[in-house]
């Protein structure tokens, strides 16, 4: 029997592990372009001499640098084993990264994919899938689990493929990829997924504890559980979308055409979920002091920010001490980010270490 629907490939597919073709380099120019789309300005993703002081050779990419590679990744599966999908219906809703060792500036990434497991509820498919980064040292760099929902059986009104098509980047418009006939001609050299069976990490290695010294400012010994981390407030203008967009790779229209995002049935355009986490990530650096302490960090989407073309919209970023490990002198802090009275995210924290 042919496996043809996107929910017979996903079912079939939990347990099997995957692999990109080609390595991602981190590119020390690309590390400080990420950081200034997500207001990362610690000096050791800008200079050097700043992330030797704290033991590394390159500079130090931001926390969620990994989100231009995960949905590239994502990217990839569903153009490559997940063909019975429309990728334009499929969503993530929660993003959880765990951090053994920050990316570095010159590190050639490895990226498997594991799909861990598949379930249904009405025409919406569920999956969540663990991603592995590795360097060309076979170092286990970071682990990622995402849960992305599909949506099956449901056409695309007719008004929201044309104005898609109308502003999308030339080669990904609907209509072209619905073409049996069409092929991208870069694919040819475009890296692909492929099946993998071999070097299968296991789970007691993927969930090893992270052990560092903190280089950052706040002491453990000075946090109580309960303890309020200074709020900010960040503005974020159509031009941040537009950047952010071309930074990341995600060029998904509802983050800077309006009438694609009201065709989509949204109330103007967005901000991306990856930037608003990407930025809490940033937060949480500039009140730890140390772009490395940072050793866990998941959020669960659950509304929107909304950019108006002509204005700035702001977004209120805050933290509370959750709880707090004497042993490894770490904190879990528990975050909330809110945009015009709406909450960004449904569950949000981060795992960070103390001096």
């Amino acid at each position: 029997m042919t496996v043809s629907s996107g929910s017979e490939q996903a079912s079939a597919m939990v347990g099997r592990h995957y692999r990109m073709s080609d390595h991602y380099e981190v590119g020390r120019e690309k590390v400080r372009e990420f950081a200034r789309a997500v207001r990362g300005f610690h000096p050791a993703h800008w200079y050097e001499d700043a992330a030797w002081e704290l033991g590394y050779d390159g500079l130090i990419a931001p926390p969620t640098f990994s989100s231009i590679i995960w949905p590239l990744l994502q990217r990839k599966m569903f153009d490559s084993v997940l063909t019975g999908y429309d990728f334009s219906q499929v969503l993530q809703t929660e993003q959880r990264i765990r951090v053994y060792r920050p990316l570095i500036a010159g590190d050639q990434l490895r990226c498997d994919s594991y799909v861990e497991s598949f379930r249904q509820f009405s025409d919406m498919d569920f999956m969540l899938i663990r991603n592995v980064l590795t360097n060309q040292y076979k170092e286990l760099l970071q682990t990622a689990h995402t849960t992305v929902v599909a949506r099956t059986g449901a056409e695309v009104a007719t008004e929201l493929v044309s104005a898609v098509d109308g502003v999308i980047m030339t080669g990904e418009a609907l209509t072209e990829r619905q073409d049996p006939t069409w092929r991208r001609p870069e694919r040819a050299v475009d890296s692909r997924m492929f099946e993998c069976f071999d070097e299968v990490l296991p789970e007691a290695g993927v969930d090893k504890i992270t052990v560092r010294a903190s280089c950052g400012i706040p002491e453990f010994d000075e946090l109580r559980v309960g303890a309020e981390l200074p709020a900010r407030v960040v503005p974020l203008s159509l031009g941040d979308l537009v950047n952010y967009a071309g930074v990341s790779g995600d060029s998904n229209p509802i983050h800077f055409s309006e009438q694609v995002a009201v065709a989509a049935g949204l109330p103007g355009v967005v901000a991306h979920g990856l930037l608003t986490m990407g930025l809490g990530a940033s937060y949480l650096t500039d009140w730890l002091g140390d772009p490395a302490a940072i050793t866990e960090y998941g959020v669960r989407f659950a509304g929107f920010a909304a950019v108006a073309a002509g204005s700035q919209s702001e977004i209120e970023f805050r933290g509370r001490v959750k709880e707090l490990d004497p042993d490894r002198r770490a904190a879990t802090i528990a975050l909330t980010a809110i945009s015009d009275g709406r909450k960004l995210f449904g569950r949000a924290s981060a795992e960070v270490l103390l001096r």
